[in-house]
């Protein structure tokens, strides 16, 4: 379900769209239930139901429907059933505001669904705090009762501890049959998804509980505060994800990374480094401290950067060390190439982004600006505080000085041989971004 509008969290955007470690909270929840090989995979959307579609285009087996108007957890869950007219499966539940849920929690739900063969089994969570959610109330042999909303429970069931987080498996046609039945007799005035489960149980069916494990996987949010909470604990939780495949982070308190980065073993992550969606690091790097990687940065192995180094969009080959001070965007380069301290590549012109193109062991001066398209031969080296105008073009082995640049002779042949300009005749202005 990803219809919640989500007011409290002071966003004109979709609840489910609010990004935790550079990936919408509805993105853990869809990845969760299609590591389960689903048949298929429905969001129910309503607000800027536009929005949350353009963003499902990435999950190219998942399906969305239009609540139209929003009535509550069990209108969301009915729009749904026509989608799966004649479907006599089972039907997992999530909400999409609860991004921690795991794909081993939901395998484990689906098993003991699966061999029990009751009616539904829901996995609620003891949480210290259960402020905001529906309460599960227990009969004295401790099965299930019912499910009391926190706007409709008087104090003894504000008391219980035991909530209802969304999360749960049902036959098809005992979950829709009871969705047909349910009222809007309650403070909310809305059709309530927690009143199918006493609806089932009061025809007789059997409503099993299989508590989390673990409940932080119940969590959702409600409030800047909450989704604040919840990206916390997701940082750890991917931060923790690397270190078990061998990525040694100095200082876990002050390294941020986000979901979908890829790392390599024996890399080290060094204090003050973001890491951001979209990146790939090889094996054996070093990374930081106070580096920036932007989406699209690949690191090849063994390649390092820096203290206040920026990578975006870019690719550096094996052995690549840019160390310091240093913004590398829109650019290739080849294995083996030093990047001196206050390295540019002036990639933005003010209308369209530009490529720098780097070879093999080459050599850039401190203080280098290139103002892109600008191709650096293998070998090539640039003197300290050098600007390479746009299209500028130095060969392999070549060496260049000066504002703007020109050619002094080979690397290691002294500056003997005649200069030359970069044969460029364009503006020199450019600028990182």
């Amino acid at each position: 379900m990803a219809g919640g509008q989500g007011k409290r969290l002071g966003s004109d955007s979709p609840k489910v769209l609010a990004a935790l470690c550079g990936t919408p909270a509805l993105g853990y929840v869809v990845e969760a239930a299609l590591a389960l090989a689903p048949v298929r995979t429905i969001v129910v959307a309503c607000y800027r139901k536009e929005q949350v579609a353009d963003y499902l285009r990435r999950f190219p087996a998942v399906e969305w429907v239009d609540q139209v108007t929003p009535k509550g957890t069990g209108h969301a869950v009915l729009a749904a059933a026509p989608a799966l007219a004649g479907f006599d499966g089972d039907v997992l539940v999530l909400f999409g505001d609860s991004p921690l849920v795991r794909a081993e929690t939901l395998r484990s739900l689906r098993a003991a669904h699966v061999a029990a063969g009751h009616a539904c089994t829901m996995a609620p969570a003891r949480l210290d705090d259960p402020t905001g959610y529906g309460r599960v109330v227990r009969a004295e042999d401790g099965s299930f009762d019912r499910v009391v909303e926190e706007k409709d429970a008087d104090h003894a069931v504000k008391g219980l501890r035991e909530v209802h987080c969304g999360l749960a498996i049902f036959r098809a046609k005992e979950l829709f049959g009871a969705l047909r039945s349910v009222k809007t007799d309650n403070a909310q005035g809305e059709y309530y998804l927690t009143d199918a489960y006493r609806l089932l149980r009061e025809a007789g069916q059997q409503v099993a509980l299989q508590p989390l494990a673990d409940a932080e996987e119940a969590l959702g949010f409600n409030t800047p505060a909450d989704l604040l909470e919840c990206r916390r604990r997701m940082r750890r939780r991917i931060l923790a994800r690397h270190q078990a495949a061998g990525v040694e982070i100095e200082d876990p308190e002050s390294v941020f990374i986000d979901h979908e980065v890829t790392i390599g073993p024996r890399t080290r992550i060094l204090p003050f480094t973001v890491i951001r969606a979209g990146v790939a690091i090889g094996a054996g790097c070093e990374v930081g401290p106070f580096s920036h990687l932007r989406a699209g940065a690949v690191l090849e192995d063994a390649a390092e950067v820096g203290n206040f180094v920026e990578v975006k969009a870019s690719r550096l080959g094996p052995h690549v060390k840019a160390k310091h001070l240093t913004y590398l965007g829109d650019a290739t380069i080849g294995a083996g190439t030093n990047i001196g301290a206050g390295t540019i590549t002036a990639n933005y012109d003010g209308k369209a982004k530009h490529r720098t193109a780097i070879g093999a062991k080459a050599f850039i001066g401190s203080g280098t600006v290139l103002i892109a398209p600008v191709e650096v031969g293998d070998g090539a080296t640039t003197g300290a505080g050098a600007v390479v105008r746009r299209g500028g073009q130095l060969p392999p082995g070549s060496t260049w000085v000066g504002v703007p640049a020109r050619e002094v002779g080979t690397r290691g042949g002294g500056g003997d041989a005649p200069s030359r300009s970069d044969p460029s005749t364009k503006p020199s202005q450019g600028g990182g971004k």
